[in-house]
């Protein structure tokens, strides 16, 4: 119980000046703006903190209820004979962007709203957070993927093994090249809207013209997947495609699951570095 006390006086803004927040960076007064230490490696502090433990949570929970209707709304396209008669692509991609939207705007004050192990992957690389919260995130974004699958399997067996369960595949009339290409692609938009939308700087400087950061990240997920769910049904989210892949657990589901690793991956450390070098130019700034 030792510690206590200070735990819930400081909550979740123990950390805060070291975490990408999505509309927190607003409320920095422009004039008075400074750069934020980099963060460590490893924090210790954070392992006996509640609101670390707490993000944790936020973001199993989050990436639950992604699976949980974005795999839903996928199911009830496949069903239908023909898409006329359901919400079709567009529809399946403004399941992922408005949950997405609103998941950020729910969780961006208590964990950053990542939601997704690229998006962790890529501030982790531009040093917004600790190398133990950025591995905490992705487990609990991974189980909660899973937990969300499995209820709608759950659910809905028989037509959860019917129509594929959402899981990631390269489509025919696709390579694995095109496919790694279109992953590493859409994770680079993903993840740079990510860096600009919560870029405190910009916002200080900006000031005048208020930005709500779930909006543009939430129309990037959409946007990305309108031009990609026919290559590869979209993943730029590893969670979602181990969620899917696992409890549908088909072998076409793990033939190419290696992409959905890899191309997110590779797209967010593209994008930590163009945003950092290029755009914030911090290496070069002097001190």
């Amino acid at each position: 119980m030792e510690g206590q006390g200070e735990d819930v006086r400081l909550g979740a803004n123990k950390y805060r000046e070291r975490q990408p927040i999505g509309t927190a960076a607003q409320t920095q007064d422009a004039k008075d703006y400074k750069e934020p230490p980099a963060a460590p490696l490893f924090e210790p502090g954070e392992l006996s903190s509640w609101s670390f433990y707490r993000a944790g949570i936020a973001e199993f929970v989050a990436t639950f209820l992604f699976l949980y209707i974005t795999v839903l709304t996928v199911m009830g396209v496949f069903k239908s004979p023909t898409k006329c008669k359901t919400v079709g692509i567009q529809g399946i991609a403004w399941a992922f962007g408005g949950m997405i939207f609103a998941l950020v705007y729910c969780t961006a004050g208590i964990s950053g709203g990542h939601i997704n192990p690229a998006v962790t992957f890529g501030l982790f690389l531009a040093r917004k957070l600790s190398l133990v919260r950025a591995v905490f995130y992705m487990i609990m974004q991974c189980l909660g993927a899973i937990c969300g699958a499995a209820v709608v399997k759950g659910f809905e067996k028989s037509q959860y093994e019917r129509l594929g369960g959402g899981a990631n595949t390269v489509n025919k009339g696709y390579s694995k090249s095109s496919g790694l290409g279109a992953e590493i692609v859409g994770t680079f938009v993903l993840v740079y809207t990510v860096f600009s939308a919560t870029d405190a700087k910009r916002n200080a400087r900006d000031s005048h013209v208020p930005i709500l950061a779930p909006l543009p990240i939430g129309f990037a997920v959409f946007l990305v997947h309108l031009a990609t769910i026919p290559v590869t049904g979209t993943g730029i989210n590893p969670a979602r495609s181990l969620g899917a892949a696992l409890i549908y657990n088909k072998e076409q589901a793990w033939n190419d699951h290696w992409i959905f690793w890899v191309g997110p991956f590779i797209g967010a450390a593209l994008a930590a570095l163009y945003h950092q070098i290029v755009i914030r130019a911090i290496p070069f700034k002097s001190k």
